[in-house]
């Protein structure tokens, strides 16, 4: 009896083996090309929330970090930015876990409350020179509370988004404690039937997690298993540009503020399976062609040698100056002007 209550076992345990080597194999594959996580920075997000029973900034950036834990890398571009004020955050570039960490470390959650708008309208519309320079389809995630308070409005900025960019499908993580907010979120989310509800409260279960990052990021397709095994692909040199480097007008040596984005840049390169890359410097519209070329090749050099300083290869680097002939924002504007004082880096 007992032999075969153990032969028993055994056979169950085969076939459930077998079982599982048939099954087919699941494949994720992204629902999108790329994401941007978007942070209200407003007074009201240093508020208690008190169905949360914890400040509304620090559950946000909590989140962000458990829902980068969960994100597959499934060659997106990410970027993230905040609002009240508008800020980047992390330029677009390929998604890295490590860079959307560093990038979202130095967000604050114990801020003064008072003396800080909430101009949501305006924050949205900040972002459309990043929109502009995505390609296919993009998911902009916002952690609000909705409490718009100045400036434009953010239902009207965020159908022009939509308007201008039909490939975008924004998703809110709603923080609203009161009626306006609740109104601001709903009408953002009813414009488009793509948005997926975020409630922080529901997202601090693991599985509900996952679930919403599925909803959002990616799909599972079964595949078949191969019927021969095939060689070994080399992986390929993804394209990655990471975003403006800003400088002040004139100037070319770094600062500490630019520390945090160059140490994203670098971890981004350690990282990729790139062996070149070019470190292009860019000035605005002021000043002649000559000067802007010098200055830009300064600029270039100035990050490069931060970079090989830091430990990168000088070797893997290569500089050049664009002057201001390449501008990718308004120069009629003091924003657009300073974004265009920028440097980039991009695999040869």
């Amino acid at each position: 009896m007992h032999k075969k209550f153990l032969g028993g076992l055994m056979l169950a345990a085969l076939m459930a083996l077998l079982l599982a080597a048939q099954a087919p194999a699941e494949t994720l594959k992204p629902k999108v090309d790329n994401f941007i996580l978007f942070v209200d920075y407003s007074g009201s997000m240093a508020m208690t929330s008190q169905s949360l029973n914890t400040v509304k900034i620090k559950n946000a950036k909590e989140l962000i970090s458990r829902m980068n834990a969960e994100i597959p890398a499934l060659g997106y571009k990410s970027a993230a930015a905040t609002f009240a004020p508008y800020g980047i955050l992390l330029a677009p570039t390929v998604y890295s876990k490590s860079a959307l960490a560093s990038a979202i470390a130095p967000i604050k959650t114990d801020y003064d409350i008072y003396g800080r708008n909430t101009p949501m309208g305006v924050g949205i519309k900040d972002l459309d020179p990043m929109l502009s320079q995505l390609h296919g389809k993009t998911a902009l995630i916002i952690f609000t509370d909705g409490d718009s308070n100045y400036g434009s409005d953010p239902v009207a900025e965020a159908k022009a988004l939509y308007a201008k960019h039909p490939n975008l499908c924004i998703h809110v993580v709603s923080y609203a404690d009161n009626a306006r907010g609740k109104m601001v979120v709903d009408e953002i989310r009813a414009i488009s039937r793509c948005s997926v509800v975020g409630d922080p409260k529901a997202l601090g279960n693991d599985a509900a997690l996952k679930q919403y990052v599925r909803d959002v990021f990616y799909e599972v397709a079964p595949t078949e298993a191969p019927a021969r095994a095939m060689a070994p692909v080399k992986a390929q040199c993804e394209t990655i540009t990471f975003g403006n480097l800003n400088f002040d007008f004139n100037k070319f040596q770094i600062t500490k503020e630019m520390e945090p984005a160059l140490e994203q840049a670098l971890t981004i390169l350690k990282e990729s399976s790139c062996q070149k890359f070019v470190v292009e410097g860019h000035t605005d519209n002021v000043g002649g062609i000559p000067y802007n070329q010098k200055l830009s090749e300064r600029r270039a050099a100035s990050v490069a040698n931060w970079l090989s300083a830091h430990g990168y290869s000088a070797s893997r680097l290569s500089v050049v100056g664009k002057g201001k002939l390449e501008p990718k924002f308004d120069n009629k504007t003091d924003e657009g002007r300073h974004m265009n004082r920028r440097v980039e880096i991009r695999n040869l």
